[in-house]
């Protein structure tokens, strides 16, 4: 392969595209849905930060420990997965019908390529439903117009923003989309959020953010603690609070840290 910086920076391959997350996202999980350019930008920035597929991955796992919990043990049977990416093994709605066939699950992005994907998606058990709703996280109020045709506001939801608030740049922007996100769903809801961090050993993913602000889209920012529990203001924050997304409730033996901070957080 040649210099990948280089062929990010020109459209791999010659086909003049520029790369995106959701499929260079899906390129470090081994999934197959990307193209050339998604490939070269993926492989610089596991060169200049090399933790990043096991991010990735434990991501993917804090996923399904939070839709198995809040199925199994909080009751929980309506989701609202928002930025839910191109689909890959272990997604929302094969998670919580497995526990919960009656669950309810609306996917929520905006990238043209997971909307080719929807199909995939919308799958779901004859006792449950499975919808997509094509909109921009920094709409909040398009998100919950959307899912409000699937699922009922006066039961419980489970609120999913995993690795979503990062393409927020603006923090004071990223605390009111969830503040308006959990204004509309009722008492026993929850919150469950991932995000990139330069703590947690996360200090080499400067050079690495800032090689993807250049060469991808969208756009990405990490956050501190400290910016990250603003986000829960007025909820509940479950034990063990906020820590690693691998270190949040590990099923089995708990995967390496990794420098993204994951949480759950109840409406009272």
């Amino acid at each position: 392969m040649s210099d990948s910086s280089e062929e990010a920076r020109t459209g791999a391959a010659g086909t003049g595209t520029v790369a995106h997350n959701a499929r260079v996202w899906n390129y470090w999980l081994g999934g197959k849905d990307y193209y050339d350019v998604d490939r070269a930008v993926g492989d610089h920035v596991t060169g200049v930060y090399p933790a990043i597929g096991e991010v990735a991955r434990a991501d993917r796992r804090f996923l399904g420990h939070v839709v198995r919990f809040l199925t199994e043990e909080a009751g929980v049977r309506q989701f609202l997965d928002i930025g839910t990416g191109l689909p890959t093994a272990e997604n929302t709605h094969e998670v919580a019908q497995r526990h919960a066939p009656e669950a309810r699950i609306v996917y929520v992005d905006n990238d043209p390529t997971v909307l080719t994907h929807a199909r995939a998606l919308l799958t779901s058990t004859p006792e449950g439903a499975t919808a997509y709703a094509d909109a921009d996280a920094h709409c909040p109020d398009a998100i919950l117009e959307a899912a409000s045709e699937t699922l009922r506001f006066d039961r419980p939801v489970g609120v999913i923003l995993l690795g979503v608030l990062n393409f927020v740049l603006d923090t004071d922007e990223a605390r009111g989309i969830v503040r308006r996100l959990v204004s509309a769903v009722p008492s026993g809801s929850y919150l469950a959020l991932s995000h990139p961090t330069q703590e947690l050993g996360g200090e080499g993913n400067a050079d690495a953010m800032a090689f993807w602000n250049e060469n991808a889209e969208p756009p990405i920012t990490a956050r501190s603690r400290a910016e990250i529990e603003s986000f829960t203001e007025g909820l509940e924050l479950l034990s063990p609070g906020i820590v690693s997304c691998s270190a949040w409730r590990p099923e089995g033996e708990q995967g390496a840290e990794v420098a993204q901070f994951g949480l759950v957080a109840r409406k009272p």
